[in-house]
């Protein structure tokens, strides 16, 4: 059974998750620590807890959510996964970085996530689901056998990602959230890249721009 933590990390208040199983193999997924005490969380949860990371994931190459990928990637001596069409946001980070208070390195992803279906950590898989809309290239990574679905800042606990930012488009955006995550069914838990705990069922009934598309305000062909 995959098991999952949240940490909050910088000021912008985003969420890094670690997910693992029994195996006690690892995915280290948005590692955006900026400091030494939040390296120190990440590294000290890691151990005590005996695990071993095999990867780390980026859910979309926005400076908010990368500030500790260097840091986790050479520790580990583990591989960086991003899907491909946000390679050009990964080539700006440390420029547009840097505009938000955010020292980025130039990086490079050596797992495309636009050639890979499904990631594999111990006894577990991760399917890969790729959510444009909020950056060109973002995904949302899905634990199917325990219903777990980590959304990056495509989804929210009544809210939806910006769309205004570099490689947003807020119709490809809805497209996703409705064809692409909401028929996984309503008892998925979702862990957003801001923010607390959702489920899918609770955003089909509560969240307003959900709400907009199911009720024909919006858009009725979202294909």
């Amino acid at each position: 059974m995959a098991k999952i933590a949240r940490f909050v990390f910088n000021h912008f208040g985003t969420n890094g998750y670690v997910l693992w199983d029994e195996s006690g193999e690892a995915l280290v997924v948005d590692p955006a620590m900026v400091s030494e005490a939040e390296r120190e969380q990440l590294v000290g949860f890691i151990e005590e807890k005996g695990l071993h990371p095999v990867m780390v994931v980026l859910t979309h190459a926005h400076p908010d959510h990368m500030g500790g990928v260097e840091f986790v990637k050479n520790r580990y001596n583990i591989p960086l996964a991003l899907h491909s069409d946000d390679e050009e946001l990964l080539r700006i980070a440390p420029a547009y970085g840097a505009s938000m208070m955010f020292n980025i390195p130039t990086l490079k992803a050596e797992v495309d996530l636009a050639a890979t279906e499904q990631i594999a950590f111990g006894s577990s898989v991760a399917e890969v689901i790729h959510t444009p809309g909020h950056s060109q290239g973002g995904v949302c990574l899905y634990v199917a056998k325990d219903g777990v679905l980590i959304s990056g800042d495509t989804l929210f606990a009544g809210s939806i990602g910006r769309s205004d930012l570099p490689g947003g488009d807020y119709d490809t955006l809805m497209s996703s959230i409705m064809n692409r995550l909401l028929p996984l069914g309503g008892g998925v838990r979702v862990f957003p890249g801001h923010g607390g705990e959702t489920t899918l069922g609770q955003e089909m009934g509560t969240n307003p721009f959900i709400g907009e598309v199911l009720d024909g305000g919006f858009n009725k062909d979202l294909s």
